[in-house]
């Protein structure tokens, strides 16, 4: 990479761009609304059950300038979700600005294992054992959506429920590939300990990125 393109990489004025696509939010609390996606690459934290493990190299994907990103999202809706890979590996703060200068609502999904970047209207935190969230990013979390793979996920989950905001909404998620088996375990939980949620991939029933 030219060592311009990489300054401006570093700076966040670029950003290595896997795929951008308007959707429907399929899952947590915005689930059923219109959303245009940023699926930025990079990522080491390596969850075995990924869906999207192309996304793990980021040198695979190309850097795209935030100013072309934020034109193509404005063409669609007010809402923006970035997500990875782990977007949290590059700065945020850049794309954030254009986004909320151009009236569009800013969330974020990260695995909160690297430093705080952006400007947030919503900030959906999403913990995995393998590379835990930095102790500064619980308390921006808006939303926790816990990833339901076996049974002691849900010891895991309430550990990090511990760790967050009080005004922070609390989610279950079955993974995928285990959810005819989890889902009758996270009802059974939910209904006895009803401060948590359930949260389905419903873009995955509905058969929609």
């Amino acid at each position: 990479m030219k060592k311009e393109v990489q300054d401006l990489v570093n700076t966040g004025k670029m950003l290595p761009l896997m795929e951008e696509f308007y959707t429907i939010q399929g899952e947590g609390s915005h689930t059923g609304k219109a959303a245009y996606f940023i699926r930025i690459g990079g990522c080491d934290v390596g969850c075995h059950w990924c869906d999207v493990k192309e996304s793990w190299n980021a040198d695979l994907h190309p850097p795209t300038y935030a100013d072309i990103i934020v034109k193509n999202a404005k063409k669609f809706t007010d809402t923006v979700v970035i997500t990875g890979g782990e977007p949290l590996m590059w700065k945020l703060d850049h794309i954030t600005n254009l986004l909320q200068e151009n009236n569009i609502k800013t969330h974020i999904e990260t695995s909160g294992a690297y430093s705080f970047s952006g400007t947030w209207d919503w900030f959906c935190l999403s913990p995995k054992k393998s590379k835990l969230p930095l102790d500064e990013i619980y308390k921006e979390a808006d939303e926790l959506k816990m990833i339901i793979h076996n049974k002691n996920d849900f010891k895991f989950a309430e550990e990090q429920a511990l760790k967050v905001n009080n005004n922070c909404e609390l989610f279950l998620q079955p993974e995928w590939s285990k959810r005819e088996k989890m889902i009758p375990l996270i009802v059974a939980y939910v209904m006895k300990n009803p401060q948590w949620k359930i949260s389905l991939q419903t873009h995955k029933y509905l058969d929609i990125p």
